[in-house]
């Protein structure tokens, strides 16, 4: 058997295209599932409000989190990509939340310190956005990942 055709069929768009989509499959089956976990936290966090019948800022707070998970989720599903600012501001919110449920136990300077975290991250939302506005990702027509996609989007 000859190499050169071995190496062009281990090299070749098929086994690229495969790989891909068995990769793809299992981020969407993945996706499902955090979608899921979400909606049951979700659900499983409103169900202890009613019970007590009493929401704090910490339950609306956590709610807000599972909302941008689920819009994390959607993008994806929608664009095919993840905003490196989600995370950012599901880490703000988080923060915020820790720093309001343990406010009273907590030490001046480690206030101070989830403070300058959240600036921190403030900032490097101010300067992805920036970024992204400045210096725009040009369009790639042969992105292998975003053609499949694109396919099996408009197959459903």
């Amino acid at each position: 058997m000859d190499t050169n055709s071995n190496k062009q069929a281990v090299n070749g768009q098929p086994f690229k295209k495969f790989n891909l989509k068995v990769l793809i499959f299992v981020e969407h089956i993945f996706l499902l599932v955090i979608a899921i976990a979400t909606v049951y936290a979700m659900v499983t966090e409103v169900n202890g409000m009613i019970i007590l019948a009493k929401a704090t800022l910490a339950d609306l707070l956590l709610l807000f989190i599972y909302l941008e998970i689920l819009a994390m989720v959607g993008q994806y599903y929608s664009v095919g990509k993840l905003s490196v600012r989600f995370p950012l501001y599901i880490a703000m919110v988080a923060l915020a939340r820790y720093m309001i449920m343990d406010v009273k136990s907590m030490e001046d300077w480690r206030m101070l310190a989830v403070a300058g975290a959240i600036l921190l991250l403030t900032m490097a939302v101010f300067l992805v956005r920036y970024g992204h506005v400045r210096y725009p990702y040009p369009f790639s027509s042969d992105d292998a990942a975003m053609d499949i996609r694109r396919d099996s989007a408009q197959k459903n």
